[in-house]
């Protein structure tokens, strides 16, 4: 487990707390369309307020170029007070200098504000020292709660740590006892699902897993390339030909690290990726070669129910089919409902991210019956792949 400070070592009273939050919201003509990370991160920035903290919320909002007025987080403020209940956020039109030293100024114990885009300074992404200082200098203590950032080194998530003393808010806390949970110190037998288009950009994670896990199951245009490998024909289906040996290398390290590697047994093939189209489930080593397999089957359904449930923790990466087209998402769909009900049974400790796996759990209508479900993407992935994050790394130096 991290070593790191949380919000239960501070007592915050009067002290002037600089936030490191992930408000990298879709917003469309000015308005938030999705506000999940924004409720996440409220929990932390109530309980600094109301022990009297002087909160200063920062955080970074698209890739800009230079001062866009496009990617300003002024829109958010709305969205931020409403996850508040209404409290009242003040606005700074810069997260250095002149207008920041004014809007912390102006705080009371209990309030907040909110200051501009980090990424109008390129110094964030430099993870300048300078800008860092100029960060730290209205503060007198720095939060982490951007698990979602930690994957990045950036002034705001790496070098603000070092000069404040440092911990990490509840969101940050939620995610690594999580993630803790499920790789570092689960309770075995531990499984992974992996699904996806590519070997070739998940390589790194399912090389880490396959030392980690008992059972590695494949689903996903990903398996196309694992079933190629063992000798199967996949008709027209979608595969990586130039990824063939390395997956034939991953089996053979799942099988000497003693991981069962979980392929479909049988799959629904169709014509062409679209919606409403006619369908035919086949076995895997009866796939027409004018088909192409987009969802696993029944039976590799059930087959991968009855691993899980003699498993005791499961870590779920992508989809096991094309799921954002109807009916392709029959699989995954229902392994979703295993998942879940093996869940709130208790039987099964449970973590899933990543973008694809989050949607599919919500059109499931079961994102909120698993143990924890990341939303912080990039950086969930990243962990699973077994990568120091230097987010995190500062905090356990911050604490050591």
């Amino acid at each position: 487990m991290a070593r790191f400070r949380t919000l239960d070592d501070l007592d915050p009273r009067g002290k002037r707390v600089l936030l490191r939050a992930d408000l990298n919201v879709p917003v469309v003509d000015g308005r938030v369309t999705d506000a999940t990370r924004i409720e996440r991160l409220a929990p932390t920035i109530r309980e600094l307020a109301d022990k009297g903290a002087r909160v200063v919320v920062v955080s970074h909002f698209g890739r800009p170029k230079n001062r866009e007025p496009g990617l300003s987080l002024r829109p958010i403020a709305p969205a931020l007070a409403a996850a508040l209940g209404g409290r009242c956020i003040a606005f700074a039109e810069d997260c250095v200098g002149a207008p920041a030293q004014a809007a912390v100024a102006s705080l009371g114990d209990g309030e907040v504000a909110l200051f501009e885009n980090l990424r109008y300074h390129k110094g964030e992404e430099r993870n300048d020292p300078d800008f860092a200082k100029a960060l730290a200098a209205v503060a007198d203590v720095y939060v982490d709660d951007a698990f979602s950032a930690a994957h990045r080194a950036h002034a705001s998530t790496e070098a603000v740590a070092h000069l404040l003393p440092a911990y990490a808010g509840r969101l940050m806390q939620a995610e690594l006892t999580a993630l803790d949970r499920a790789l570092d110190n689960p309770a075995r037998p531990l499984a992974a699902i992996v699904g996806g288009a590519k070997v070739s950009t998940k390589l790194a994670l399912l090389d880490n897993l396959a030392t980690k896990v008992q059972v590695l199951i494949i689903g996903g245009a990903m398996a196309n390339t694992l079933l190629l490998a063992s000798g199967k024909s996949i008709g027209k289906s979608v595969a990586e030909h130039d990824m063939v040996e390395t997956a034939r290398g991953l089996g053979a390290k799942a099988k000497a690290a003693g991981c069962e590697l979980l392929l479909p047994i049988d799959v629904v093939v169709a014509a062409a990726l679209k919606p409403g189209i006619a369908t035919e489930t086949v076995a895997v080593d009866r796939v027409p070669p004018d088909a192409m397999i987009l969802d696993i089957g029944p039976k590799s359904v059930a087959l991968i129910g009855d691993k899980l449930a003699a498993c005791r923790t499961l870590v779920w990466n992508g989809p096991v089919g094309a799921f954002e087209t109807k009916p392709f998402d029959q699989a995954t769909v229902a392994i979703a409902r295993r998942v879940a009900a093996l869940t709130r049974a208790r039987k099964l400790v449970s973590v899933a991210g990543g973008g694809d796996t989050v949607a599919a759990l919500h059109q499931a209508g079961v994102a909120d019956q698993l143990t924890y479900v990341s939303t912080a993407g990039g950086a969930f992935l990243e962990w699973l792949e077994g990568k120091t994050l230097p987010g995190v790394k500062a905090l356990e130096t911050a604490a050591a």
